[in-house]
């Protein structure tokens, strides 16, 4: 998956949300037309077991509708307008299924899923996500992420070829996640928080034959900083940006 890719891999956190609204199909095309190697998602289930790409817990910021993900069903959440606070170009954007998502973007770049049933923790949502990847045949494009190391350690069950990040939360919150729970689960990365990353985390990272991925990037020289230190994966909400702090642009 990151084979091919020189310097740290270039994630569009949410897709390009700086230039687009977060979470879309038209976010998502936008990074990797903005040089992205790949996007991040975050993944949730409606009412009706549909595999939805939002954020929130509910569909209130991000629409004009109002109610909780798991409350409503994927027809109500399509219903909705997902661009209704951007530019006059991104209105009419839809929440999208993670399918479609798979079906539009593909092959193109790397997906970063963060399996988020924070709030609904013991329902399908892995199970179901990974039974799309299967149809798909997504396998060597995915990577899975959660702050729940239960959901990881499910999707290793059922897809273990495909990579697992940690995420931690900053600070003292993320201190045990970033120590314990990684240094002893079975994850092929730890997504740090930028605050939290520095040389003595990914060399610590990097001594255990793991990639270190940061969160999130948003300024050219955050994005530099990051690259000299040999961090293997950065996100950023603005590719554009990113991209020239690590080198890439002109």
């Amino acid at each position: 998956m990151f084979e091919d890719i020189r310097g740290p891999v270039l994630f569009a956190h949410r897709g390009a949300s700086a230039h687009a609204p977060e979470n879309t199909v038209p976010a998502f095309e936008l990074a990797l037309e903005q040089g992205a190697d790949g996007v991040e998602l975050d993944a949730k289930l409606s009412a009706d077991g549909r595999v939805m790409v939002i954020h929130d817990a509910s569909v209130d910021r991000t629409t004009g509708g109002r109610g909780r993900v798991r409350d409503l069903s994927a027809a109500e959440m399509r219903a909705l307008d997902a661009g209704r606070s951007s530019s006059r170009e991104f209105r009419g954007a839809r929440i999208p299924t993670l399918e479609e998502v798979f079906e539009t973007i593909g092959k193109r770049g790397i997906i970063n899923v963060e399996l988020t049933n924070y709030s609904t923790p013991h329902d399908q949502l892995v199970e179901t996500t990974c039974a799309l990847i299967k149809q798909h045949k997504m396998q060597r494009q995915v990577l899975f992420s959660s702050f729940y190391a239960a959901n990881l350690k499910k999707a290793a069950r059922l897809l273990p070829e495909v990579p697992r990040g940690l995420l931690a939360l900053p600070g003292w919150k993320g201190a045990w996640a970033r120590s314990f729970v990684f240094h002893l689960g079975d994850f092929q990365a730890l997504h740090a928080h930028i605050s939290d990353t520095d040389p003595a985390l990914i060399e610590r990272v990097h001594r255990l034959g793991r990639r270190i991925h940061a969160w999130t990037a948003n300024t050219e020289a955050e994005a530099r900083r990051l690259t000299g230190w040999h961090v293997d994966g950065i996100f950023s909400d603005d590719p554009l940006i990113a991209a020239r702090g690590m080198g890439r642009g002109a």
